[in-house]
């Protein structure tokens, strides 16, 4: 996959997919920024990045702060000259609850994390993108973005939205140079996973049952296909959203 000397920003990336993305960028020659909200997380990954011979650099960003987006575009450009591909990663899981019984706090929450912060670093990129002549955006949607997901009303709300987003800004942009994708994980070994099996063990089992593969993903299957969208290897691809999910959705 040709990401070699390309300079990548990847949001939520101090654990899970945002971490294994970070890695595997960096694998194939790619420079990483590694942003993460928690700093302590995201130089975790830089260290194991640059252990292993390959490029990255640490920058803290709250991703439903617009002026820290903007910062994090910023200080990125200043430090590399451009930014050739940013991934949306961050976000926050779902609170497991029926949607009467949902507090209007956690929805506003999840919201400002998964669909505003992803708006902010959409908006911020693509107005770097079209200053430089290109650029690629690759969105972690969510198998809960594509089809009913119960007990889940903001997460499902905000993987929804970042589908619509990716397919609206993909075809603005689309004789600008600038490519915009998503990948839509079904049940991903992560700490999201670990969160609702934490709540309620009994998931396991159900879980696994709809999965024709019988197995939950690894966040290096995800990395492959981020990568791959990010890379020069899919010139022609453009407001998709791939799958990634064992068969659930089938």
């Amino acid at each position: 996959m040709n990401v070699k000397n390309k300079i990548i920003i990847v949001t939520g990336a101090g654990s899970g997919i945002g971490k294994a993305t970070a890695i595997h960028f960096a694998k194939h020659g790619g420079t990483v920024v590694v942003s993460d909200i928690n700093l302590e997380n995201a130089e975790k990954v830089v260290d194991e990045i640059v252990t292993n011979g390959g490029n990255a650099v640490p920058i803290k960003a709250n991703v439903a702060d617009f002026t820290e987006v903007e910062n994090l575009v910023s200080q990125t450009v200043e430090k590399f000259g451009q930014l050739d591909v940013i991934v949306n990663n961050a976000g926050i899981g779902p609170n497991l609850l029926k949607t009467h019984e949902s507090s209007i706090k956690d929805w506003d929450k999840v919201i400002a994390v998964n669909q505003t912060g992803v708006f902010y670093c959409m908006k911020v990129a693509l107005q770097q993108f079209l200053k430089q002549g290109g650029g690629n955006i690759v969105n972690i949607a969510s198998l809960a973005g594509l089809k009913a997901s119960p007990n889940n009303i903001s997460y499902s709300a905000s993987k929804f939205a970042v589908v619509g987003m990716t397919k609206s800004a993909a075809m603005e942009y689309a004789t600008k140079n600038i490519r915009v994708n998503a990948v839509c994980p079904g049940y991903t070994e992560s700490a999201l996973l670990n969160q609702l099996l934490g709540a309620k063990p009994e998931m396991d089992a159900i879980l696994k049952s709809v999965i024709p593969m019988k197995r939950y993903g690894q966040a290096e299957e995800i990395a492959d296909a981020v990568v791959w969208l990010a890379s020069d290897n899919t010139k022609f691809i453009t407001g998709q959203t791939i799958t990634l999910d064992g068969g659930t959705s089938l």
